[in-house]
């Protein structure tokens, strides 16, 4: 209430009248009156001495009205601030996303984000766990998967898929397996989400052997180059090394669970515009080939 008074103040002092304050204020001349009234009650001071004709500042009213007028600056400097924000993107972005997806593609697409708001800053955190950005503060969680929290937004970036693949040295001395069939009793490169007893194959339950789980793609796929076994690879993860003959592409067939990638945020009301703007940046520069979206096969694990 006292803001409202020395606003309601500040308009009758600058208009030098109670019928034009009342008139930008959209209020009654009488709700004014009683208002400044009310407030000089409060204050315990005559702040001004009215006449039929005009309006003049006591030594106090002069005092107090200085302070209001710089409030009343300081406030209108704050929300043309806050609306700026909103016009051009600028601040500090806080972004979390799985190691894979910063390595291949965050970085660059950042790099180029900042090159085109110069002002825009970012901290980014690599890691493999959910998080809640709400909790921790985040501007935008990239994660697999939909969040638990059904309060938060998520934001569907892509889905993709994975492969089944080995090295050349693995299948020359354990065999090429010809079927899903086949696959029972060889050795498997498991990610977390992975049964430990089965193959990660839609509608299938083939037997397999668990020689390494682990939560990193990266290491996954390099211990298969290495011939520790096959592995269902997320496709852009793995498609160099196919490619240059590190690894094979076994059962092309074979369906593996789709991967679905999302960023996650906590509201679109009110949403700051340097999240927004980076979001739409992020989707248009995200690549769309068949190493997202290959034909009932599922870059990213899916959750279980």
């Amino acid at each position: 209430m006292g803001l409202d008074d020395a606003l309601i103040f500040t308009r009758v002092v600058e208009c030098h009248s109670f019928t034009q304050a009342a008139q930008i204020l959209g209020m009654q001349k009488s709700t004014v009156s009683r208002r400044i009234a009310l407030l000089e009650e409060r204050l315990g001071v005559r702040l001004l001495n009215r006449t039929t004709r005009k309006l003049r500042l006591t030594e106090v009213g002069q005092a107090y009205y200085e302070r209001c007028r710089q409030i009343m600056l300081d406030f209108a400097e704050a929300e043309q601030a806050v609306m700026q924000l909103q016009q051009e993107p600028s601040g500090l972005l806080r972004i979390t996303a799985p190691i894979e997806f910063g390595q291949l593609f965050l970085g660059g697409v950042l790099g180029r984000f900042m090159r085109q708001y110069p002002q825009i800053s970012a901290e980014v955190e690599l890691t493999s766990r959910d998080v809640d950005p709400v909790e921790e503060g985040v501007d935008i969680a990239i994660q697999v998967g939909q969040p638990h929290d059904s309060t938060l937004i998520a934001r569907k970036l892509f889905e993709s898929g994975r492969r089944l693949c080995a090295s050349p040295d693995y299948l020359a001395q354990h065999g090429t397996p010809q079927s899903i069939d086949e696959l029972s009793g060889h050795r498997a490169i498991l990610l977390p989400q992975d049964s430990s007893r089965y193959w990660p194959l839609l509608g299938e339950h083939i037997a397999c052997q668990r020689v390494l789980s682990c939560n990193n793609i990266t290491l996954a796929r390099e211990a298969a180059v290495a011939g520790a076994g096959i592995a269902g690879l997320p496709l852009m993860i793995s498609e160099e090394a196919v490619q240059s003959g590190r690894l094979i592409e076994l059962l092309p067939d074979a369906r593996l669970p789709v991967g679905e990638l999302y960023a996650i945020y906590p509201s679109r009301r009110f949403q700051a515009m340097k999240v927004k703007t980076f979001l739409d940046f992020l989707m248009a520069s995200l690549p769309r080939s068949s190493l997202l979206e290959p034909p009932g096969a599922g870059l990213l694990t899916s959750r279980p």
